[in-house]
């Protein structure tokens, strides 16, 4: 799901289950890298997408100097942060102790 500054309070910080947000921008060759993991992660999780060139009160409000930047939310608070190319590993591990048990 593509984010924007009108729905990102409805989808992310009031979301019942954690969130991957992946903040990204067209021109960024590691962001299109990382798009088949991100759409492999959207089948089992809840991810949403932010481009950063249109949302960029969104993008400084939580320091993304650097894209990809993977933003991992529960509870409407930040509880992981990774910037760069991740795993897509990773990311799942975050996003599944996000859960709980």
């Amino acid at each position: 799901m593509l984010l924007e500054e009108y729905n990102w309070k409805a989808e992310v910080l009031e979301a019942a289950e954690p969130v991957l947000v992946d903040f990204w921008a067209e021109w960024c060759g590691p962001c299109r890298a990382m798009d088949p993991a991100v759409r492999a992660l959207a089948r089992d999780h809840k991810v949403c997408k932010v481009n950063i060139d249109t949302n960029q009160r969104l993008a400084s409000h939580y320091r993304v100097d650097a894209v990809p930047t993977f933003l991992v939310f529960k509870g409407g608070r930040v509880v992981n942060r990774y910037t760069g190319v991740t795993p897509e590993a990773t990311l799942r591990q975050a996003l599944e102790a996000a859960r709980g048990p």
